[in-house]
């Protein structure tokens, strides 16, 4: 069965891919052309922003702009990995309780609903607290809260394709389940689970900048929820600190937002506007 041909994205999501773009553009580009390292040490010590330093410095005097910048890809890394660890777990648990059915249908549906019922970030803060800080274990802490939805979105999407009649026929000429659930159903399946990635990322960047923020996160690496809780203290003399690490959050995340919205409404007609 043929994939279904998926529709055009709208101005709001192609503006989204353009942010996200200049976004990865600027953490290839614009630390060559700065020579900036973001754990240099100046004189300029709490400066606003200004022709030398466009973001202002920090309390060090290091640029607000190149930790930015640095924290951009940490921000982008997390969300990526996450975002790909919790498709590949969410599919495949999803198509296997929608495909086979019965014990194992309900079994995945009961272990989705006990995770979702779970307090996601204050569940991320115990598990981060209690296992250390790390890129690798944020990552899979947010895979692990975030399959169960992943799971459920695919197991209706298999659940409605093995249904259908093309998957009787199959059967009829000998291909085995595993081999129709791998080739026919899960790639007329995934459609949504690129929505839901997007979504995954946004919100994989902004609990890693919450947990940064608390000081839950890798401290060995420039995030955007450091620079946050660094600048906290200065929220009143040195607003910059807060302001633009900030927006860039509010930017991205705003950004996949878009984006899921948009590859929704592509690969699902059901939800266009």
């Amino acid at each position: 069965m043929p994939i279904a041909r998926a529709k055009a994205l709208k101005f709001p999501a192609l503006l989204s891919i353009g942010i996200i773009g200049s976004l990865l553009l600027l953490t290839l580009i614009v630390p060559q052309l700065l020579h900036g390292d973001p754990l240099a040490l100046t004189d300029d010590i709490l400066q606003p922003p200004s022709a030398r330093h466009w973001f202002g410095t920090d309390d060090l005097g290091r640029d607000v702009l190149v930790e930015i910048i640095y924290g951009t890809r940490v921000s982008f890394l997390i969300g990526c990995a996450a975002a790909l660890a919790t498709a590949v777990a969410g599919t495949a648990i999803g198509s296997l309780g929608g495909f086979f059915g019965g014990v194992t249908d309900t079994v995945v549906t009961r272990l989705a609903e006990f995770f979702q019922v779970m307090p996601t970030f204050i569940l991320a803060v115990v598990i981060v607290a209690l296992a250390g800080p790390g890129l690798i274990r944020v990552v899979a802490v947010i895979a692990l809260l975030s399959w169960p939805q992943t799971a459920r979105v695919v197991r209706g999407e298999v659940l409605r394709l093995s249904r259908l009649d093309f998957v009787d026929a199959l059967r009829c000429v000998g291909i085995t389940e595993w081999r129709i659930l791998t080739f026919e159903i899960i790639p007329n399946a995934v459609g949504p689970v690129f929505a839901l990635g997007a979504l995954i990322v946004g919100n994989a960047i902004l609990l890693e900048a919450s947990l940064s923020f608390l000081g839950l996160s890798d401290p060995s690496v420039i995030s955007w929820g450091r620079l946050l809780s660094a600048g906290q203290r200065f929220l009143f003399s040195a607003w910059w600190l807060s302001l633009f690490p900030g927006l860039a959050i509010l930017i991205t995340v705003l950004a996949f937002n878009l984006l899921a919205d948009g590859l929704r409404d592509m690969f699902d007609p059901r939800h266009a506007k």
